[in-house]
């Protein structure tokens, strides 16, 4: 099954009649057609007295936001169908997406991080999708390999001695993607969404660095 924009537009629209199983497969296939990224299942939590995460671990040492361990990984590619029948095996799964495969991330304050891709905007620096986290940070999306730099290129732009609140995500990590839940604490959010220009190559980290240093260092 084949996708275009418009018609993942359209199945969007729809799965929304047909409830929410069918929306979270919609929006698994829209990652995976369109975006050409990798999918795995999450655990999911709630929040009353105490946290408790889906996966029954009652010492769970990161409640909703980890992965299922029994469940498969949708890969790249996959269609709707595909999606669908994935998702079917674990319905109320948090999407979430590997990291250090196809993106890298990093992760600061969302006020600094907002600040910071307005600058960048009005520099015209390539900029890949940005996603917010319900407990106010900013996830900037780039190529793979950037975690593993991040301490070389910050000493490289003089920012090794600086605090900043700054952080690189890389292989081994996973983010949750919008609109999924994270941590119990409500839905994540794209503050730039992916592009077909953008999702499948996202910006070196060093075009992005040096501004969100900046700003994470006046935020301070």
């Amino acid at each position: 099954m084949g996708f275009t924009i418009g018609g993942i537009r359209d199945l969007r629209s729809s799965s929304r009649r047909r409830g929410r199983a069918s929306e979270y497969a919609t929006t698994v296939a829209e990652y995976t057609g369109l975006w050409g990224w990798d999918v795995v299942p999450g655990a999911r939590a709630s929040r009353g007295g105490r946290v408790i995460c889906s996966c029954g671990a009652a010492d769970c040492p990161s409640p909703g936001a980890h992965p299922l361990p029994f469940a498969s990984p949708v890969p790249a590619g996959s269609t709707l169908d595909e999606a669908a029948a994935a998702w079917a095996e674990v319905p109320g799964a948090a999407v979430l997406l590997p990291v250090g495969r196809s993106f890298d991330v990093l992760e600061v304050a969302e006020a600094a991080g907002r600040h910071a891709l307005a600058r960048l905007e009005r520099m015209g620096v390539p900029l890949g999708p940005v996603a917010l986290t319900p407990d106010g940070r900013a996830l900037f999306l780039v190529a793979p390999g950037a975690a593993a730099e991040l301490p070389q290129l910050l000493y490289r732009m003089g920012w090794d001695d600086a605090r900043l609140d700054l952080r690189g995500l890389g292989r081994g990590d996973h983010i949750t993607a919008p609109p999924s839940d994270y941590a119990g604490l409500g839905p994540m959010r794209w503050l730039l969404p992916p592009a077909l220009d953008t999702a499948g190559c996202p910006p070196e980290a060093r075009l992005l660095l040096g501004t969100l240093a900046y700003v994470c260092h006046r935020s301070a």
